[in-house]
């Protein structure tokens, strides 16, 4: 066990955990955010995705020691004092079916977003291809990602 200082949602918190103990369960299990979803475990589903420094990373294999020197974003701290864009879009265009994988899907869509605020149909697919839907509610994710960078622009 050792102790690590990490930042998440703009916070400073201390966890007592193995230096390989992937970051998804520490936020679960350690600080209780349990927006962050356990899919498959080896990054393919991407329903643990959680933005490093504002880049979309799969908590389930990153390891806590990789994420003690940056900033941790959630879906928790993503709209806290309000919604973001692409939640404003997601909401607005009711995309969610059973939810389990949303919170990935716009963790996904909001760090794509920052890079490239004007993206085409292809571009949006391209992006969101990595994340996975029980409910196949793809359509709707793809219609939201677009109007979410309206809404941003």
């Amino acid at each position: 066990m050792a102790i690590f200082n990490l930042n998440v949602n703009g916070k400073k918190v201390t966890v007592d955990v193995d230096a390989d103990t992937p970051l998804l369960w520490v936020l679960r299990d350690e600080l209780n955010l349990m927006g962050t979803k356990f899919g498959c475990g080896i990054a393919s589903c991407g329903s643990c995705t959680v933005h490093l420094n504002g880049m979309a990373m799969r908590s389930c294999v990153t390891p806590v020691s990789s994420a003690e020197s940056v900033e941790i974003t959630t879906i928790e701290g993503l709209g806290e004092e309000k919604l973001h864009p692409v939640q404003e879009a997601w909401k607005e265009l009711d995309v969610p079916q059973c939810g389990y994988c949303q919170a990935g899907q716009i963790m996904t869509a909001t760090s794509f977003l920052k890079q490239n605020p004007n993206p085409s149909t292809e571009e949006i697919r391209n992006a969101m291809n990595g994340n996975l839907c029980r409910c196949a509610s793809y359509n709707r994710i793809e219609k939201a990602v677009a109007l979410a960078a309206k809404k941003m622009s």
